[in-house]
């Protein structure tokens, strides 16, 4: 196989053969072959793990740490509130500096956080310190995902996103299923400072790991991957990928440096304007609903499993396994089922607009534009969001009832529930790196600054209103809001893809401006 690099005013032509499998002399999205994506989709999904870790593996020692620092079960759900308001709010700091000084450096940073406030929890001894720590946790975890997103955004195209976004959701989501089990036993056997300690230690050790192993990806600093990164902190120690690689790194200059990877600033409300912007606003508010309503959910499993059941909390961690698995099961088929779809309708579009060979890329530009985005994505949301619906019915009612309906059946309901809310998810968030690929770790920081504001406020009043008119009538409450945040899919559905033509034709005419003015 050989090679030619040429420098210009574009990245680098590099004739190598494509991870998907095509020749071509063309400019590569990412010179990633598979086994390297591999290896940076599996170092992003366990960083990624540490956000559920941190407040999965808490769950089961609720009732143990408000009998040890001598406070309410109402107070130390205040922990979990805050905990998800600030992982809403942490992302979209983190969030934009990722998109333009590098994933590397906002990784660091974050875990270097996380790893200080692990070790501050396990030494603290009253409430003040234990909710302040819970939130400066909250600040390092959080990001993860974020930056995650945009890692797989750089280095995949629309045609495989699907299937890698999948993969990746899965990996964060193993703590869904096994955290509450580790958190019970620990908590059960060492005490509940013991689960800081582990996640102490687990953060450090892998911190270290990713400055050996992860390269550098974002594309206004590497391109396709194929430069050199100019920043110290952008180089990895252990270059293994290049090594074992055939193609060549070239260094990072003004000259060769592309306007599609010009360098940007740090945009902070970057993230808030995506969030209220009308291309976004619908679904974002539609599967922040969806995700609040789980995660009330999950806040009063513990609660209830102990008081209408009497489980000790290794029992309570082991029912936590279902809801995981079932999250895990769900992102993995959603993952491949939106790679299918998407083939499907790209096919279909291909078919129906076919590229005019006079007018080149100006017609390959139109038949993007017009490629139906919001088919290809949203098509199984309406499915998972029924499946939902009834599964959180299911869940009040089963547990309103203890001594007439076995606690199987409240379980088997949270795997139900993992499914369909994670399936939700990953559609949403593929959906939106999509649309804001050169943005995608603000796209993927503003879903998840709603989501975990309305968590927040759910979880923060969940168990007064099961207090106040049963577990059964919550839930259902809960279950309505969710069919009529259903409107916002619908909206969506009707008017995204005029919207989101209408957003690109303005920008590529910003962009024109902007050429001609420099020429």
């Amino acid at each position: 196989m050989t090679e030619n690099t040429t420098t210009d005013s574009s990245t680098p032509t590099v004739n190598v053969i494509n991870p998907d499998s095509t020749l071509s002399t063309e400019p590569l999205y990412s010179i990633f072959d598979h086994r390297q994506r591999a290896l940076i989709i599996f170092i992003i999904s366990i960083a990624a793990t540490f956000s559920g870790f941190a407040s999965n593996i808490y769950f089961p020692a609720l009732p143990t740490i408000a009998h040890d620092l001598n406070v309410s079960i109402e107070l130390i759900n205040l922990t979990v509130t805050s905990y998800l308001i600030f992982q809403g709010l942490a992302p979209s700091l983190w969030g934009p500096i990722s998109d333009v000084k590098g994933r590397r450096v906002a990784y660091v940073f974050t875990f270097i956080v996380f790893l200080g406030a692990c070790i501050g929890l396990a030494e603290s001894k009253n409430y003040p310190t234990l909710i302040i720590l819970r939130c400066l946790q909250s600040t390092g975890s959080a990001s993860t995902i974020a930056i995650g997103s945009g890692v797989i955004g750089d280095i995949t195209t629309r045609d495989n996103r699907g299937g890698f976004m999948g993969i990746f959701q899965a990996g964060l989501l193993v703590p869904v299923a096994v955290g509450p089990v580790i958190g019970g036993a620990l908590a059960g056997s060492l005490g509940w400072r013991s689960i800081f300690w582990f996640l102490a230690i687990y953060s450090g050790v892998f911190l270290l790991a990713l400055i050996l192993l992860l390269p550098e990806t974002l594309r206004s600093i590497v391109g396709n991957g194929s430069l050199k990164p100019s920043s110290l902190i952008a180089r990895y120690p252990l270059n293994l990928y290049q090594r074992t690689s055939k193609t060549k790194w070239e260094t990072v200059t003004s000259i060769n440096l592309g306007s599609h990877t010009a360098r940007k600033r740090v945009d902070i409300i970057g993230p808030f304007r995506i969030l209220i912007s009308k291309q976004a606003a619908p679904i974002i508010i539609f599967l922040a609903l969806y995700y609040a309503v789980w995660q009330m959910s999950i806040t009063a499993m513990s609660s209830l499993f102990e008081s209408r059941y009497g489980l000790s909390e290794m029992e309570i961690g082991l029912t936590f396994i279902a809801n995981g698995v079932g999250s895990m099961v769900g992102t993995l088929v959603t993952g491949k089922l939106l790679d299918s779809d998407y083939h499907r309708v790209k096919t279909q579009h291909e078919a129906s607009t076919p590229t005019d060979p006079e007018r080149g890329d100006s017609s390959r530009t139109i038949q993007e534009l017009d490629f139906p985005l919001e088919k290809a994505r949203l098509r199984l949301v309406p499915i998972f969001s029924g499946l939902q619906c009834i599964s959180i019915i299911l869940f009040g009612w089963t547990i309103h009832y203890p001594h007439k309906v076995h606690i199987a059946a409240p379980i088997i309901s949270t795997f139900i529930t993992g499914w369909t809310a994670i399936s939700i998810y990953s559609v949403v968030v593929t959906y939106l790196v999509d649309i804001f690929n050169d943005r995608s770790a603000a796209a993927s920081a503003s879903l998840n600054l709603a989501r975990c504001l309305f968590a927040a406020g759910g979880t923060s009043f969940v168990m007064p209103m099961i207090n106040g008119i049963g577990v059964g009538p919550t839930f259902s409450v809960c279950a309505a809001a969710q069919v009529v945040g259903m409107l916002g899919l619908a909206i969506q559905w009707k008017f995204g893809a005029k919207w989101r033509v209408e957003a690109e034709r303005k920008k590529q005419a910003v962009d024109e401006r902007k050429g001609s003015g420099t020429k």
